[in-house]
This record gives C-alpha cells, sequence and structure tokens, in this order.
C-alpha cells in the first residue's frame, strides 16, 4: 500500500466520500469544500487508494505549541467501511509518525470522541497513549 499526499489534482471527492463516513453530519459536497479552503490554512491530506478507490485517509495539520513543541496532529482518521482491518489504518498511522520525524515534529496526537471504542483499540494497538481528557464549549 502506498501513502499518497494529496493536492489540487488528486480525487478530492473521493477522499471527501470516504471522510463522510467518520464526519457523518456533513454531506460530502460540504466536505470536499472545507478540504479544500482547510489545505489554504496547512490542512494536509494522506491517503491510500487501490485499485481506484481510496481505502484511507488521514488529514492533519504540523504546528508548534508551548506544550507540545513541534507535533503533528491528526484532525481525521478513516479507513473506508469495506477495507477496515486490512492494514491500510496501520499503514496510514506509520506513514503518518514518518512524515512528522521528517518534518521535525516531537509528538504525534489525535482526539477521538469517546463513544468510538474500535478506534480507540486500533490507536492503543498503533502505540497511541490516552493522556489528556479534552474539554471542549460548542456552540459558542
Amino acid at each position: 500500500m502506498e501513502v499518497k499526499l494529496a493536492d489540487s489534482n488528486s480525487n478530492i471527492l473521493g477522499i471527501a466520500a470516504v471522510l463522510q463516513q467518520l464526519r457523518t453530519q456533513f454531506p460530502v459536497a460540504y466536505i470536499k469544500t472545507q478540504i479544500r479552503e482547510q489545505m489554504e490554512d496547512g490542512y494536509n491530506i494522506a491517503y491510500i487508494e487501490e485499485e481506484g478507490e481510496i481505502v484511507c485517509v488521514g488529514g492533519f495539520v504540523i504546528g508548534q505549541k508551548l506544550a507540545w513543541g513541534k507535533y503533528l496532529y491528526i484532525d481525521d482518521l478513516v479507513t473506508n467501511e469495506y477495507a477496515r482491518s486490512k492494514s491500510a489504518g496501520a499503514v496510514m498511522v506509520k506513514w503518518l509518525k514518518e512524515y512528522a520525524k521528517s518534518n521535525g515534529c516531537q509528538q504525534l496526537h489525535i482526539d477521538s470522541g469517546v463513544q468510538r471504542y474500535m478506534a480507540h483499540k486500533f490507536y492503543l494497538r498503533e502505540g497511541f497513549i490516552i493522556a489528556s481528557h479534552h474539554f471542549s464549549m460548542s456552540p459558542l
């Protein structure tokens, strides 16, 4: 499996359709538009494509914080429903780790909804730890 970094020539519609499996509250057209807007602000999309189908997507940003130093934050990570448990997610996480290291990042972060038990099991298996609770206020 080969991980590619999306650009303006990539299959953004296919990527958005897979992301919609994670962000079910948004229509694919909205996600497609949002991807393009966020890419202008430093959002990146890594993806795995097999036989013309997107099988895994990882959306991320690189930033810097006092508490973390330089880091890669995974905003979105999802494997297409039909391709789950076939190692695409593990390949993507390995690629994200290497990409982070090659860009001088000291840390890799991801948040996950408390109800996503299978995702948590996967993250722990891939070497992530539960380091904090994330609090939010929404809407403001």
